[in-house]
């Protein structure tokens, strides 16, 4: 059962460390660097600590100058240490009494502890069976700026605090705000100890160690163990080296101090990130977005052009022959925008005006307006990493839509059937109106030279000829002006479809410039949040 449950607990140890790790590589250019180096280190240290040895325990025994912390780390050592420790050349350097030595040295080492003192049993400890290591460190409130390096380093390293408090300043700012409030989610790996309270009347020990508690409390350790002791005169140290003993034989110290630092750093994590989730991209904000774009890159002019350019076309087509050469005197529209002289595949520019200030305004407000809708929701930094994302093709995007409709099928220089079937009844009325007008003429002719005049046929007392003119000239008109009106229509008809495409190839270019990388940050946003929810877990 307990190694089913130690199995279970390094599995979901497993689970938060790459979660933390995850949430840190997400957050890379997002959060400051300076949270994600701190994340970092305590993946850094979880690795390295996981790879030494678990069969270890690490106690450090941490106090201010003054507090009896060595005499208590002896006390609760036994004598063989305490000699040793007299015998050391400085206090600037920590002191490990180490017992079952077999496998601490690799741990020792990552500690950097040199002086290493192999005890032998005492009372409450066997010698091969504890697996425990105590340190006892340097003041953390010495003016050697070394030794409280070495202090600092240590409060992320070893697996059990143990802070040694006196009564005269047990309620030291020093400690509360510098150490133990900043270790709040560390309860479970804490021991609190006021020591020498053989200085106190009887009647105040309980006073002062309610005091106690409740400072601790307001630090976030309510749970927190706190026991009183005595290293001159003895007096409940066997509850403290039981307290120890206790931890180091569960052998579960190490993995609640990994889960604590987890606890922390994603705490940490998600304060300088916020709450919230991105309310990311919708269609109705992608429309908005190429509708806007395609406005500002003349979009509408291109469907007009397309437009009057195939009205055009049909006039040159099937207009009335003797009238439509005029019509190849106005310029086509899509030539001049230089969408129609040769095809689409070969095109890498138009002849559209550049975009000016305007446009750029029109660009800039869509993609702020598209931007600041994806971003809603989303916690400050993130919420400026997902604007920053949508403006950063935002300079590309003139060119890049210029180039999209230049490469756009208009269907300019498709030809509608229709068009042939007019031209050749329009050949045929004027070839019957000529045909008259022959036939008029060479009975004039022949009136002129006093020659005789055959009889004209007569159609309900109409000439033949003077039939064949009106007809011919009344067909013209008509299919002209039929012409115009089918023309208008399938105009529409195509322009629409113009305007399809090159909504469609507009919508592209946004897709890939602005909402792409917009959906890459909302996604990135979801996944953190995801693995930082995971390691928070506890």
């Amino acid at each position: 059962m307990s190694r089913h449950s130690d199995t279970r607990d390094a599995s979901r140890l497993d689970r938060r460390l790459s979660a933390l790790n995850d949430a840190r590589e997400l957050g890379e250019g997002v959060l400051p660097d300076e949270s994600l180096q701190e994340v970092f280190s305590v993946l850094e240290r979880a690795s390295s600590r996981r790879s030494l040895s678990a069969d270890h325990t690490v106690v450090g025994f941490f106090g201010a100058t003054g507090s009896g912390k060595s005499s208590l780390f002896n006390a609760v050592s036994g004598a063989e240490i305490a000699t040793a420790a007299a015998r050391r050349p400085t206090t600037s350097e920590p002191l490990a009494g180490v017992w079952g030595a077999e496998g601490s040295e690799p741990l020792l080492d990552w500690l950097e502890v040199r002086n290493r003192h192999h005890a032998t049993a005492v009372e409450g400890f066997a010698d091969e069976e504890t697996g425990l290591i105590l340190l006892d460190l340097p003041d953390f409130d010495s003016t050697r700026a070394s030794n409280r390096e070495v202090v600092q380093r240590m409060v992320g390293l070893v697996d059990v605090l143990v802070w040694v408090l006196d009564p005269q300043k047990y309620a030291d700012a020093a400690v509360h705000n510098d150490f133990l409030s900043r270790l709040a989610s560390h309860g479970a790996v804490t021991l609190v100890v006021l020591n020498q309270v053989d200085r106190l009347p009887e009647h105040d020990v309980q006073p002062v160690l309610e005091s106690l508690r409740s400072i601790l409390a307001r630090d976030g350790l309510a749970k927190v163990e706190v026991l009183a002791a005595s290293a001159l005169t003895g007096a409940g140290v066997d509850k403290v080296r039981r307290a120890v003993r206790s931890v180091a034989v569960k052998r579960k110290a190490q993995s609640q101090r990994l889960a604590a630092d987890i606890t922390r750093a994603s705490a940490e994590l998600g304060a300088v990130s916020g709450g919230g989730e991105a309310a990311g991209v919708r269609p109705t904000a992608k429309a908005r977005l190429a509708d806007e774009l395609a406005v500002a890159a003349n979009v509408p002019t291109v469907v007009r052009a397309v437009a009057q350019s195939y009205r055009l076309e049909s006039v040159k087509r099937t207009g009335w022959p003797v009238t439509r050469w005029l019509s190849r005197f106005r310029p086509d529209p899509l030539r001049r925008l230089n969408l129609r002289s040769v095809a689409p595949s070969e095109l890498n520019r138009t002849s559209l005006p550049p975009a000016g200030a305007p446009e750029r305004a029109r660009t800039d407000a869509a993609v702020r307006e598209f931007a600041d809708n994806a971003s809603a929701g989303a916690p400050g930094p993130w919420r400026a990493a997902i604007r920053g994302a949508a403006r950063e093709g935002r300079e590309r995007l003139p060119d890049a839509l210029d180039q999209a409709i230049a490469g756009t099928d208009l269907a300019a220089n498709r030809r509608s059937w229709w068009w042939g079937v007019f031209n050749v009844v329009q050949w045929l009325a004027l070839l019957t109106v000529l045909g008259g007008l022959g036939w008029l003429g060479v009975l004039a002719a022949l009136g002129y030279f006093q020659m005789p005049v055959p009889e004209v046929p007569r159609v309900e007392g109409w000439p033949v000829p003077t039939l064949m003119i009106a007809a011919g000239v009344v067909l013209g008109i008509f299919l002209a002006v039929t012409g115009r009106f089918i023309a208008a229509a399938a105009a529409n008809a195509r322009a629409a479809r113009a305007r399809k495409r090159l909504s469609a190839a507009v919508a592209a270019v946004a897709q890939e410039l602005v909402v792409e990388p917009v959906e890459v940050e909302v996604t990135r946003l979801a996944a953190f949040n995801a693995a930082l929810k995971t390691a928070e877990a506890g």
